[in-house]
């Protein structure tokens, strides 16, 4: 076999290339309710999922640091992202929080990508 005909991963339906926006959110849980965390993300009311330009949402957690959450979301654009952002259904997903829930200071950070491929 030549270099030229390494094996790529294959993906499952057609390459994404494109102009979405990608937003993750990072937090870190400090009183040890992870678990709580992952259920009530697993319970979460979906009320992102009919914002206009809204493509997908994925929370994942670091293996080596199951206390940090990471949720990344998907859009078609920045625009329809700051407009989630600033409705009353964003203040609202927020109210499956789980009781007595606190984040380490200094931890929670927003980081706003261009997706080039995947």
């Amino acid at each position: 076999m030549k270099a030229s005909q390494a094996i790529w991963p294959s993906f499952v339906g057609e390459p994404m290339v494109g102009s979405m926006h990608v937003v993750i959110s990072q937090f870190v849980v400090a009183n040890d309710m992870e678990e709580e965390v992952r259920q009530a993300f697993r319970d979460r009311p979906h009320l992102v999922d009919d914002a206009p330009g809204f493509v997908r949402m994925e929370v994942v957690c670091p293996v080596e640091e199951p206390a940090k959450f990471w949720l990344m979301t998907y859009w078609e654009d920045a625009e329809s992202f700051q407009s989630w952002h600033r409705s009353h259904k964003y203040q609202d997903s927020h109210m499956g929080i789980p009781k007595g829930l606190k984040l380490v200071p200094g931890q929670n950070k927003i980081f706003q990508f261009n997706h080039i491929c995947s």
